[in-house]
């Protein structure tokens, strides 16, 4: 009997972080009878933090926890982040073990999700004629920005689509705009912009902005089958079925231009809702 944390990374935006509240509590509807309790929190920049979330479940006896961190690809954040902020609630609560589930990945329910939502404003019958540019928020991590890649062909494979392209909202290359002038060099008739994005937040508000013009597709949002999803993701955590990709991980392999970051030192990022926190939040951490 293992309780669900779900560890997100926060937003600025009010309606992102209640996206991600109302899901926690979708979740715990879901959840089955071997899921003792589910909570959530943050890493920073939205309440609760998880040392909150975590302080809840140790109140009502819980400790034994599996943690599945609330993102779609393994960046610095899924790597180091929320892992630092777990160890340090390791410490924090003597006799609390957890237990770390993977992202959410490339999984058939997040492509089901994407075709669902690419639905909203592209017709199947003028999918053919059409470009679809995948758009990411973008990582210092290529591994984290490969699968991105990975996603859009698997996209685009099976389901009619003329392309798929891919682009990044922020930290890697190609932009929104590069990506869209792709587009229209290769040809297609229509293009549609399809945000991969779990909620809402200010970063998809910024996919909206740069492709004005075009038609762009929501979120994926709050429902249940992704729910589902991080259920699975919690079952695979308590059975130890962790398949985590590892052999193009930036912080254990020396890939080329990202040399120094491997075995580098992780740590928590510092939430403004911290007990003995400034409200002064530094990104000056490293990962590893």
């Amino acid at each position: 009997m293992t309780a669900l944390l779900i560890v997100g990374h926060g937003t600025r935006d009010a309606e992102g972080a209640q996206d991600f509240r109302a899901f926690v509590e979708r979740v715990a509807r879901r959840a089955p009878q071997a899921v003792e309790a589910v909570d959530g929190g943050f890493i920073e920049l939205s309440a609760p933090p998880v040392s909150e979330a975590v302080a809840r479940l140790v109140g009502a006896g819980h400790h034994r926890v599996a943690a599945v961190p609330l993102v779609l690809v393994a960046a610095g954040h899924a790597k180091g982040d929320i892992p630092g902020s777990l160890n340090r609630e390791r410490l924090r609560h003597p006799g609390l073990s957890f237990s770390y589930g993977r992202p959410l990945g490339v999984h058939p329910t997040i492509l089901s999700l994407l075709e669902a939502r690419l639905d909203t404003v592209l017709p199947r019958e003028e999918r053919a004629d059409a470009a679809v540019l995948l758009v990411g928020r973008g990582s210092t991590d290529p591994d984290a920005n490969a699968e991105v890649y990975r996603a859009a062909r698997l996209l685009w494979e099976g389901r009619g689509i003329g392309m798929v392209e891919t682009a990044f909202v922020s930290l890697a290359q190609p932009s929104v705009s590069e990506g869209l002038e792709r587009c229209r060099r290769l040809g297609a008739k229509r293009i549609v912009v399809l945000p991969y994005f779990l909620f809402r937040g200010v970063l998809p508000d910024r996919i909206v902005e740069q492709s004005a013009g075009y038609d762009v597709a929501p979120v994926i949002g709050d429902c249940d089958e992704l729910a589902d999803l991080v259920l699975e993701r919690h079952a695979e955590a308590v059975a130890g079925d962790i398949r985590m990709n590892c052999d193009t991980c930036v912080y254990r392999i020396a890939m080329p231009g990202f040399e120094d970051k491997v075995g580098a030192a992780q740590a928590p990022h510092h939430h403004p809702d911290e007990d003995g926190h400034s409200h002064h939040h530094s990104h000056a951490h490293s990962h590893g």
